[in-house]
């Protein structure tokens, strides 16, 4: 029997956790596995390994150069390799730790000679909104996962969100129809799948008995995935339908007969995931940005221009331009930098800016064979016969958003014509105000 892994994570602890055990539920044969990094300050990292019925094992792994992560990977892959060599497991769900981002895990349990069929992070709709707004160090709210461990709550949590390709969305009373729509308008291209109400692991009977029948399964939803790249408009949440189920892939638990097969969540977690693609849309270059939208008091704004910013007028705007939205990513083009993609990520107010290397029409020709096809595929689609792929384009989520307040702003920071007209060689004289922020 091969082994399944599906990785689930997300800061919402609740809704991580009653993720999990919907799982355990749905799925016979299936396991958690968590590594505890709250005892990192001892030096240890305590993993346990539980099904539906309680703990099976528990051991504790020492760090490695002082970082918990660190020991995390060190001993998940061997001890999921123990779980797929016993072969009476049939799904390993990697539970992640509060902070533990699901990119690097995936890439790490799949670098292993593993099978990731699924990552899926819970979420409290009730909780998005202050978790982006968040602006803390995670050290300061007992996150961190290394004693160099400088992210920030709302930073964390916004890359938790945007790399998963399911989102298993608590049932939370507190929640309301803003922040459905803010959830879906930060990631339109998620498929959502609620945790309602229903028996949970260590709460419900004992699992049902061969032929005895399971709540049969909503409609299938045969529609091909968005490619990476492109965003469909998302409609506003009060008009969105429930979540249609993926159809029945060759890794879908079998039910036997005259039994329905599981729910959603389950279906989600077998449904197949591809790393490489998963990262590609998470790259600048060619990130699977959200489109505009406007619902419910929240708004997404997109921004494309093939004109490049001012060094110094930009920077004098990077505060405003922070604060003015719960979230904003994407690229941008500085006219003293020309050939450089530069990667904008703000949330929780504060921003971090990094060069994610050249742009496409900054290399010879015989380099594009050495670029990935998915990046040449995303600049293809936004080729200018001028400036290639160079551009400015950034997407701004938030409720209450001031769209043309921040578009003026962003207007304002481009080279005037008289300074556009100047060419690349006058560009490049202009005063290098992001230096300090790039570590030049």
């Amino acid at each position: 029997m091969s082994l399944a892994v599906a990785v689930v994570g997300g800061l919402h602890a609740d809704a991580r956790k009653a993720a999990v055990d919907r799982l355990l539920a749905d799925v016979p044969g299936s396991v958690v596995l968590h590594h505890d990094l709250a005892t990192a300050a001892a030096g240890m990292v305590v993993r346990t390994v539980r099904d539906r019925g309680g703990v099976l094992s528990s051991g504790e792994t020492p760090l490695v150069n002082d970082c918990a992560c660190c020991a995390l990977r060190e001993d998940l892959v061997p001890e999921l390799r123990r779980l797929a060599a016993d072969g009476t497991t049939r799904l390993a769900v990697v539970e992640l730790w509060d902070s533990v981002e699901p990119k690097a895990m995936a890439e790490v349990i799949v670098s292993g000679g593993l099978t990731v069929t699924s990552v899926i992070t819970a979420v409290d709709p009730a909780l998005v909104l202050p978790y982006l707004g968040n602006g803390d160090d995670l050290a300061e709210a007992g996150l961190a996962a290394a004693a160099t461990d400088q992210r920030t709550v709302a930073d964390t949590f916004a890359r938790q969100l945007e790399y998963a390709p399911v989102l298993a969305v608590a049932d939370s009373p507190e929640a309301d129809d803003e922040d459905r729509e803010l959830l879906a308008q930060l990631h339109p291209t998620a498929r959502q799948v609620p945790i309602g109400p229903g028996p949970l692991a260590g709460t419900s009977p004992a699992p049902p008995r061969v032929g005895a029948p399971l709540p049969p399964a909503p409609a299938v939803d045969t529609a091909p995935p968005p490619p990476v790249g492109a965003a469909p408009a998302p409609e506003p949440a009060a008009a969105r339908a429930p979540e249609p189920q993926a159809p029945q892939s060759p890794q879908s638990p079998e039910a036997p007969e005259g039994q329905q097969p599981p729910g959603l969540l389950a279906r989600a977690a077998l449904g197949g995931f591809d790393v490489e693609a998963a990262a590609a849309a998470q790259h600048p270059a060619c990130a699977r940005l959200p489109a505009e939208a406007d619902g419910h008091g929240v708004s997404t704004l997109v921004w494309h221009r093939r004109r490049p910013f001012h060094p110094e007028r930009l920077y004098a705007a990077l505060e405003d331009l922070t604060c003015a939205a719960a979230r904003s990513r994407g690229r941008f083009w500085l006219a003293d930098k020309p050939d450089a993609l530069l990667h904008w990520d703000a949330a929780g107010g504060a921003l971090c800016v990094e060069s994610a290397g050249p742009w496409l029409a900054a290399l010879p020709d015989a380099a594009w064979e050495l670029v990935p096809p998915v990046r040449r595929a995303a600049a293809a689609l936004d080729w200018h016969p001028e400036h290639g792929d160079c551009c400015n384009h950034l997407v701004f989520t938030s409720p209450g958003l001031d769209r043309d307040g921040l578009t003026h702003l962003l207007e304002t920071c481009l080279l005037t014509d008289a300074e556009y007209a100047a060419g690349r060689d006058a560009w490049k004289r202009l005063p290098p105000a992001f230096d300090t922020l790039l570590e030049i």
